[in-house]
């Protein structure tokens, strides 16, 4: 859906590359449950603390290819308390080649969240699209925990 979307709204999926998918879960019981069942379809490639919960990040070991785009990370953020989300996928991410003011210059009627743009460690735009959307970025997030890991060292 994300990505049809996308296409509508005139980006040339040809310069974006999936980075990673994110799944919600509704409870602390349900994350546990996801995390048992991704690991069976992958690797853990990072749990980390962010915005005072518990995200892992798993590469798996067979893709999911989605209208000429692969991608092989998810991601499965805890709920925050207080914050119910429904059960399911939430947004998928892609990697930008070119710098992120560009997709503001060349698309500037839709309708950009630009909150992220201005964050320390990589920073972001994002299309709501419904239920569901779109997040831009320069690193992909698999990149960004290697960082993290190589940095902890």
């Amino acid at each position: 859906m994300v990505l049809a979307r996308l296409q509508q709204l005139g980006l040339d999926m040809a310069e974006l590359q999936a980075d990673h998918l994110c799944y919600r879960v509704g409870s602390a019981v349900r994350y546990q449950e996801m995390q048992s069942e991704l690991a069976g379809l992958g690797v853990l490639l990072g749990e980390s603390i962010v915005g005072g919960r518990p995200i892992a990040t798993y590469r798996l070991h067979e893709p999911v290819r989605v209208q000429g785009q692969v991608v092989d990370v998810v991601e499965l953020p805890a709920p925050k308390p207080g914050s119910p989300y429904p059960e399911g996928f939430e947004h998928a991410e892609f990697v930008v080649a070119g710098e992120l003011e560009d997709l503001l210059r060349t698309h500037p009627s839709l309708d950009w969240d630009t909150g992220g743009l201005h964050k320390a460690h990589n920073p972001e735009l994002r299309l709501r699209l419904g239920a569901a959307s779109a997040k831009f970025h320069r690193t992909a997030l698999a990149e960004l925990i290697a960082a993290e890991k190589r940095d902890q060292a």
